[in-house]
């Protein structure tokens, strides 16, 4: 069950999941008529966090203006994997009664693996974007090619999680596939993040 916060902030509206496991809070960030959409969440912090100076609301804003729908889903419990990959699967079905029939799912940290193992599970998404993803809980990459196409971005000087996460990812991973290695970058993508905008808004929209 769905309860929907009408009102609009920020260019999104809030939107709570409700279920039996505890509620989803999530921001909706609606195109008119969008049968293309993105589910996006953040890293073991919690919170709306977003790496990359906020790229996530500012792409999930810059992307309806090509008529794809992004839900950002705010995870019950960070630090629980399959609790997390429940939280994105629950917010795919929702974008689902919206019209939604292709999607994408992008992940931070933490996240990177919470994404990819619910593309694992959902055959509708078709595109997957992992960023300083952790190596941990991501081995389903190995089954997401050639129906997903699976981006992962990482900071050569990540001092959170190592480089070698997201190689050991694309290693088990199939075409399509790409990896993309920034130095200089830590694992916020901060000092990058004009060029993780543009390499996830790319990817998103050649593969949904």
């Amino acid at each position: 069950m769905t309860t929907d916060d009408t009102s609009l902030v920020g260019g999104y509206q809030p939107v709570t999941l409700s279920m039996g496991r505890g509620e989803v809070k999530c921001r909706l960030y609606a195109a008119p008529a969008a049968e293309r959409g993105v589910v996006w969440v953040g890293g073991i912090g919690g919170g709306w966090d977003t790496p990359a100076r906020n790229l996530y609301p500012r792409l999930a804003t810059e992307l309806t203006g090509e008529d794809v729908a992004s839900l950002r889903v705010r995870f019950r419990d960070s630090r629980d994997l399959n609790e997390a990959v429940f939280d994105v699967m629950a917010g795919l079905k929702y974008l689902e009664t919206l019209g939604i029939r292709r999607f994408g799912v992008v992940g931070h940290s933490f996240g990177g693996a919470v994404v990819i193992r619910a593309a694992a599970a959902v055959t509708e998404v078709k595109a997957v974007v992992t960023l300083a993803s952790q190596g941990y809980g991501a081995g389903p990459a190995a089954s997401l090619g050639p129906r997903a196409a699976l981006l992962s971005i990482h900071g050569k000087d990540d001092e959170v999680l190592v480089p070698e996460s997201s190689e050991y990812i694309q290693k088990v991973a199939r075409e399509p596939k790409r990896l993309v290695i920034f130095s200089g970058a830590r694992h916020g993508l901060d000092e990058v993040a004009d060029r993780v905008h543009r390499e996830t808004r790319d990817w998103l929209l050649r593969h949904l």
